[in-house]
């Protein structure tokens, strides 16, 4: 793939602030008009006849005990372990506003905590909070559970009790294992300890292991990249995610402590991409999309091939036909045409919780035009491809009419083999896999990429 990524002067063209697309419309759409009065009318009204039985739940634990300068996510940083018999209070009190409004018919096909660091909390916390989940929502026997955890302070005993609450998954941030890179991000994790974790999950019987490196990182070449590579294939994880660095220094102030100077360029990162493909896929993995690789006979990989894959906050699923409620400070939800995130402080999320309501802080409402788009973007990004005249019989549209200006801005990526558009089919090609958000941007009707607002990261 090395070959087909053409010129510097291709890779700086595309390399744009745009969306990630693990939502449509992107959550800085969403609208400060929507509060929890808005979300128990929602999920009244989805949950009244709602379309599919299965229900996914994300749970967002944010306690970490360091802060990783890349990181983006919402988090509080504490060695206080006093925090976290209060946090679980008021879940608790989330799950009962939540709990008796969902329909009677409803089970649980997939459970993700993330954070933040949920392996933080202690193993009898673990057990606690599951616990409490599980007398409160009913769990398919099948049902996915997945829960991030950190190889660091990491016990046995904290899988042991993830096991014997039925979670099956587990997701693990490495980035990168150099130690130059860690220094410059604070995130020291030895190869020993994240090694000394897989070997637990897989004596405990976690069913799959998935494994995230971020490209794009202080210090990183394409050389010190593949030592991790090699490592990582080595260690053989039924998944891996490749996520793109996401430098927002102005929405994520610990990433000002990130100097500018030391991050590889956008040329650099491509090539760290494409060499990561071409490793990954010779070690035997398969290229699922953006950013994610699976081993043949992984669901992902079943789901890729018989089109039926999906992409949420989580990145890549196989559970499209379940709508989403998020618990927790920060977390969002998205089920039926409704998109909600709770506030994102302790403060405002107890606040809410604790005085019987939930803790909505933003949302939105789909319109049909969203609807339309979404499918057309998620075909996209999922499928690698888009059946035109699917789309103009589940829309009733004409393809070619509705999205005439859509079209017209393909022409480049057209021209720069990134994209092929024929008579009922749009596909991307083999070099285009690395522009995806740039083919998925020429659908999105809130242009992103023309804002001039630095939203985003960039895409390259």
């Amino acid at each position: 793939m090395l070959k087909d990524i053409g010129t510097l002067d291709l890779i700086q063209k595309y390399n744009v602030s745009g969306p990630r697309y693990t939502s449509y419309p992107p959550a800085p759409v969403f609208s400060r008009d929507f509060g929890p009065a808005d979300y128990r009318d929602a999920i009244s009204r989805t949950e009244n006849n709602p379309a599919r039985e299965a229900v996914s739940l994300y749970f967002h634990i944010p306690f970490c005990d360091t802060l990783c300068y890349f990181c983006g996510c919402t988090t509080v940083v504490t060695r206080n372990r006093k925090h976290f018999e209060e946090y679980i209070g008021h879940l608790a009190k989330e799950i009962s506003l939540l709990a008796p409004l969902l329909h009677t018919k409803r089970r649980v096909a997939q459970m993700h905590w993330g954070g933040g660091t949920p392996t933080y909390l202690s193993p009898s916390q673990i057990q606690e909070l599951s616990k409490r989940i599980r007398e409160a929502f009913r769990f398919d026997p099948d049902a996915e559970v997945s829960v991030e955890i950190d190889p660091r302070d990491l016990t046995y005993h904290h899988l042991r009790a993830l096991r014997e609450q039925g979670f099956n998954r587990i997701s693990m941030g490495v980035q990168d294992f150099n130690p130059k890179v860690q220094h410059a991000v604070n995130r020291n994790q030895s190869e020993f300890v994240t090694r000394q974790a897989i070997a637990w999950s897989r004596d405990l019987g976690f069913s799959s292991l998935n494994i995230d490196l971020i490209y794009g990182l202080p210090m990183q070449s394409v050389s010190s990249f593949q030592a991790t590579l090699d490592k990582i294939i080595d260690i053989q994880p039924d998944r891996i995610a490749t996520y793109n660095f996401a430098y927002v220094p102005w929405m994520k102030k610990q990433q000002a402590l990130i100097h500018p100077e030391d991050l590889p360029s956008a040329e650099t990162k491509i090539r760290i991409l494409a060499t990561t493909i071409e490793r990954l896929t010779a070690a035997g993995y398969v290229y699922i999309g953006m950013d994610h690789f699976a081993k043949p006979d992984d669901e992902l990989t079943v789901a890729r091939r018989t089109k039926t894959l999906h992409r949420n906050f989580q990145g890549y699923s196989t559970k499209a036909d379940s709508d989403l409620y998020g618990l927790g400070m920060s977390s969002i939800g998205h089920f039926g045409t409704t998109y909600a995130q709770n506030a994102k402080s302790l403060a405002d999320y107890y606040a809410a919780v604790g005085s019987g309501r939930f803790a909505t802080a933003v949302g939105y409402r789909m319109t049909p035009d969203d609807e339309l788009r979404k499918f057309v973007i998620m075909k996209l990004m999922c499928d690698l491809s888009l059946n035109t005249r699917e789309v103009e019989q589940k829309f009733g549209v004409d393809f070619d009419d509705y999205f005439e200006d859509s079209v017209r801005q393909l022409q480049p990526l057209r021209d720069d083999g990134l994209v092929q558009v024929s008579p009922g089919e749009i596909a991307v090609t083999s070099p285009g896999r690395l522009f995806l958000r740039n083919i998925a941007m020429c659908f999105d009707a809130y242009g992103a990429a023309k804002s001039g607002k630095p939203l985003y990261s960039r895409t390259v």
